[in-house]
């Protein structure tokens, strides 16, 4: 067998397995996501003319252009899941005529989300507001580059919530949970223990805003078991592209979509 032949085998071999793997996110988000745990009523949790707004750090951030703070812009986006879930969001339920903005910043830990909240989130009067945050909390003190811990976590968390419902009183809050996995570059056993705290707090926080929870830790635990860690994430944080679909999957089955 010549080696056109083969490479064209591989080939063929990586595409169906991808094609196998990506069939199988439905499966991994419906097993991950409790059916209370959803908006189910039809549409979701969006109405009319609603704007939504993405916040965060590197993840929801993905590379988006900066001096594009426009809603509904591709540039504006990023190449992360508040991408796809937009761009899903604008074509599944276009009658509703929603405006959508990405406002996550690379690097943000909750304390740099309420230095620009006013700006980038209450000015914005959104009707769905939906925040990843919490992995710089604990990488940036890991890395000594802050002396954060998980008591100013929570502190800080509850504070920019309350601050948001005093000023948003309608607001429908989506949190995500901070997620790692483990087997993929920066990301190793070590994470896991300390890491758990700032979950555990961020899962309380949801129930006590009684907020809508995406369990993303869960999602990609489960995700694992299918496919290894770096097809998911190419450092145990930050999501490859099915990484990203996988999280956009989760988030729009969670709101009702």
């Amino acid at each position: 067998m010549n080696e056109m032949n083969i490479s064209r085998r591989n080939f063929l071999k990586n595409a169906s397995l991808n094609t196998a793997i990506l069939a199988s996110i439905p499966v991994i988000v419906s097993s991950s996501i409790s059916p209370d745990n959803k908006a189910n009523r039809k549409g979701g949790i969006f109405a009319d003319n609603d704007v939504v707004l993405f916040q965060g750090d590197s993840i929801t951030d993905a590379g988006r252009e900066k001096g594009q703070q426009l809603p509904n812009n591709v540039r504006a986006f990023g190449a992360g899941y508040a991408f796809i879930a937009a761009s899903e969001m604008l074509n599944t339920l276009a009658e509703r005529k929603l405006t959508i903005f990405n406002r996550g910043i690379s690097g943000n830990k909750v304390f740099q989300l309420a230095d620009r909240w006013q700006q980038d989130c209450l000015d914005l009067r959104p009707d769905v507001l939906s925040i990843l945050i919490g992995v710089n909390d604990y990488w940036h003190k890991r890395n000594g580059q802050y002396d954060g811990t998980p008591e100013i976590y929570d502190h800080d968390y509850r504070e920019l919530l309350t601050r948001t419902k005093k000023a948003l009183p309608d607001v429908k809050l989506v949190l995500c949970e901070p997620y790692i996995l483990t087997g993929a570059g920066t990301v190793d056993e070590s994470w896991i223990e300390p890491f758990s705290r700032y979950q555990e707090i961020a899962s309380q926080i949801a129930k006590d805003f009684d907020t809508i929870w995406i369990p993303l830790q869960k999602v990609f635990t489960e995700a694992a078991k299918i496919a290894p860690a770096a097809y998911w994430t190419a450092d145990g944080v930050h999501p490859a592209l099915a990484g990203c679909y996988l999280m956009a999957a989760a988030w729009l089955r969670t709101v009702g979509l």
